[in-house]
């Protein structure tokens, strides 16, 4: 099984906590812009949150 294929399985297997280090990673971002990009982080995020695990669990 390749790192890819094991990332994979984890994000599926771990929804949730791939969410919301999602999450906390995006509010990290706006923190360090000052939320200068708050509307294009927060895009990143949702679309990264929908293309991990089985769905976002984030809302």
């Amino acid at each position: 099984m390749s790192f890819l294929d094991k990332a994979k399985d984890f994000a599926d297997k771990h929804d949730e906590q791939v969410d919301k280090g999602i999450d906390k990673a995006g509010d990290q971002v706006d923190n360090r812009t000052g939320n200068k990009y708050s509307e294009q982080v927060d895009k990143g995020v949702d679309m990264a949150q929908q293309r991990t695990g089985a769905g976002d669990t984030q809302q």
